[in-house]
């Protein structure tokens, strides 16, 4: 049996992804699994173990469809679901099923602040699309596997950092799901543990502002560090607080504590932190805090972002209480010693 599973983007939601990949594999031992996503993505699969072969979208999508036309595939698991992913699973012309993006409850959501989406990850839902061949949720959460060439050691950080710290993600891929440089000021401030900033090389320059408040305390790791080593960071970390983005999810694959940072999104959305069968109303995540301003009736007003905010306030994120994630992290260092 050979299973082809789809996903082009992004960080989180390919990690997203990985419960999917494990238990086809588990259902299926002696099946090929093979993974289809975008080249710079490329990392985030290829030393998945449950991955036996990754295939690659760089510029053309008709030559990755003429190479996987040749392996035959038994099933087709969409879990991207677009108009391009359609392509693929015509010309395949193998039994197939796309998971369902609930594309109109999103926009009733953010249009019209109608909220009819389902009490679930998103997680569940891509199981959705593996049910024709028995790939049931183990409940295990999120995986991610770090290749030995890119784990980080002590020299790669700070002395005062190695005895334990607070990972901050200050990153983000639209300003509206970021919280603002003042902001995690604050939090810095206050907070009594060391710190360390992480994001990409566009997150350097509000890295450094953010560090200069005291630059022992705070180590500015934007844009040093590849995916894979600032995932190692995470795996490193005691507590994390991260914006609605792909580190968040790659911290839940690591059964790390989480403060989620919400702003123009929400976690209604389904793409909260997955520890394993946890939804919104059940006490199943003990290790996950989602801070969010509830008292403004403009969010959300994206089901991804936008480069500023649409109403010129950003309250969502301005507004944030800061304290309460100083209270959080606090919290969750304890428990964790």
């Amino acid at each position: 049996m050979k299973v082809l599973i789809i996903r082009f983007s992004s960080i989180g939601d390919i990690v997203l992804t990985t419960p999917v990949v494990r238990c086809t594999k588990q259902a299926h031992p002696d099946a090929e699994v093979h993974f289809l996503t975008k080249k710079s993505f490329r990392t985030l699969v290829e030393f998945n173990p449950y991955i036996d072969r990754v295939h690659l979208l760089d510029n053309s999508l008709d030559e990755v469809i003429e190479d996987l036309k040749k392996e035959n595939f038994d099933y087709v698991i969409d879990l991207h679901n677009n108009l391009r992913t359609a392509r693929v699973r015509k010309a395949l012309d193998a039994p197939s099923k796309a998971f369902p993006k609930l594309n109109v409850k999103k926009w009733l959501y953010t249009n019209f602040k109608l909220d009819t989406m389902p009490d679930v990850s998103i997680v569940e839902r891509y199981f959705e699309a593996a049910e024709p061949i028995n790939a049931k949720n183990d409940g295990r959460g999120l995986d991610y596997f770090i290749p030995k060439h890119e784990e980080i050691s002590n020299d790669d950080i700070p002395m005062s950092h190695w005895s334990g710290f607070v990972g901050a993600v200050i990153g983000g891929s639209y300003a509206t799901k970021k919280l603002p440089v003042e902001q995690w000021r604050k939090f810095c401030s206050e907070i009594p543990y060391p710190v360390i900033l992480m994001g990409g090389p566009e997150d350097r320059e509000e890295g450094r502002q953010i560090a200069a408040l005291d630059d022992v305390k705070i180590y500015n790791s934007c844009g040093k560090f590849t995916i894979n080593e600032t995932a190692d960071l995470v795996r490193h970390s005691k507590v994390m607080v991260s914006n609605d983005t792909g580190l968040m999810h790659i911290a839940a694959a690591f059964k790390k504590p989480i403060v989620s940072l919400w702003g123009n999104t929400t976690p209604e959305l389904g793409m909260y932190p997955y520890y394993g069968f946890n939804n919104l109303n059940k006490n199943v995540a003990p290790l996950s805090f989602m801070l969010e301003n509830k008292d403004i009736g403009c969010r959300p007003c994206s089901k991804l972002g936008y480069d500023k905010c649409p109403k010129k306030h950003f309250n969502c994120m301005n507004q944030l209480d800061m304290n309460k994630a100083v209270e959080a992290v606090i919290k969750f260092w304890n428990i964790k010693n």
